[in-house]
């Protein structure tokens, strides 16, 4: 059983970076696909970046170009560099298996990042 916890949110200016990381309490070597995921307030939460074990990384159109997923299969972490952050990214982010597994969701990292 892998337990994954989310940390690095906070609170930025639009334009501001910030660093979510996912600590994994076991092994994430053997997940083949990891990624990001965020639910804004009011919305049902949507797919925001993913990376494979062989590195291959994906992102959603609107984080294209401003969101970096990388692993550190050592650290047993995963994380996701944010930069030039607009209003609508604000969102409690969490991290899990692609597709999600639904016994892995954790508590998420808010991001509040205002205009």
């Amino acid at each position: 059983q892998v337990q994954l916890v989310e940390s690095g949110g906070g609170s930025v200016q639009a334009g501001g970076s910030l660093t979510l990381s996912c600590a994994a309490s076991g092994s994430i070597f053997r997940i083949n696909v990891i990624g990001w995921y965020r639910q804004a307030p009011g919305k049902q939460r949507e797919f925001v970046a993913l990376i494979t074990r062989e590195g291959d990384i994906n992102y959603t159109g609107s984080v294209k170009g401003r969101f970096t997923i990388s692993r550190d299969n050592a650290k047993n972490t995963l994380y996701l560099r944010m930069n030039n952050l607009k209003a609508e990214d604000t969102a409690v982010y969490y991290c899990n298996t692609v597709p999600a597994t639904p016994d892995y969701w954790g508590q998420g990292t808010r991001v509040t990042v205002s205009s």
